[in-house]
């Protein structure tokens, strides 16, 4: 079997028993940790990442039986973006929700971040959640409704550097307020989740941490428990946005960020 094809097996049991759910950027860090979560509790999963290799290794690493459909795709090419969640659900049979987990920023300070940095960015961000969401619809509308979770950021309210992507997420954090009431009539639950700088292996806040304890260690002050975040402690909220406990909760902006201060060592 090929990384980009459906595995079935017998159903786990768990909150998310035969759930089918779409998550965008799902082969590494935060997206990863829904992924396998998801599926450890039951649920069918499709997922997507720019690079074939990571998804790769996710399809080979989690249990075969495992419901898992992976496609390497850029989420901020509409196309491709429309194919995957098409070919998700026929594979799945449907979708029950759907996590948009894909994101990120490019460029720098105002005056050095080009129109193309912007465009980038909240194509990244702002429009492949909005497309998500529009084609993940119908197939929501058509199982009788679902959650639908987006990863926003402190960021989006907190300021710090680069404008770009502060305003990014704050229009993701203001989509999902509005398309909580436009599709609440439909059954269609939407939450955002913002987490704080998680400490992920091999990223950036791991780097600092190895690399130069003491900038780590004052970045940690901006966290009154002095304990960054971790990404599994993200996943766990996105599971229960999805899950049925939650089901008179919508249009929120939850974070989870152990109450930081300034998003970043740069923070304002």
């Amino acid at each position: 079997m090929t990384g980009t094809e459906h595995h079935r097996g017998q159903r786990a049991v768990g909150r998310f028993s035969g759930r089918r759910i779409v998550v965008t950027g799902g082969s590494r860090g935060l997206g990863e940790h829904v992924v396998r979560l998801l599926l450890s509790e039951g649920a069918h999963v499709a997922t997507c990442a720019r690079k074939p290799e990571p998804l790769e290794e996710l399809r080979r690493s989690v249990d075969t039986s495992a419901p898992l459909f992976v496609r390497p795709l850029d989420v901020s090419e509409p196309e491709l973006l429309e194919r995957f969640v098409e070919e998700a659900a026929s594979a799945l049979g449907g979708l029950d929700g759907a996590v948009a987990c894909a994101g990120g920023a490019r460029g720098r300070g105002i005056t050095e971040a080009s129109a193309e940095d912007w465009v980038t960015t909240w194509k990244m961000n702002v429009g492949h959640v909005a497309q998500l969401i529009a084609e993940s619809t119908p197939h929501l509308r058509a199982a009788g409704g679902g959650s639908v979770v987006v990863v926003a950021s402190i960021s989006g309210w907190k300021p710090g550097p680069q404008a770009q992507y502060g305003s990014a997420k704050a229009a993701q954090i203001q989509m999902v307020s509005s398309l909580a009431r436009e599709l609440a009539d439909d059954g269609i639950r939407v939450n955002a989740v913002s987490p704080g700088s998680m400490l992920i292996p091999g990223k950036r806040w791991d780097r600092m941490r190895r690399q130069d304890p003491s900038a780590f260690d004052q970045f940690s002050t901006e966290f009154p428990g002095g304990e960054l975040v971790r990404p599994e402690e993200v996943a766990d909220v996105i599971a229960f946005l999805l899950s049925d406990q939650s089901r008179a909760v919508t249009g929120i902006n939850l974070p989870v960020d152990r109450g930081q201060n300034a998003p970043t060592p740069e923070g304002y």
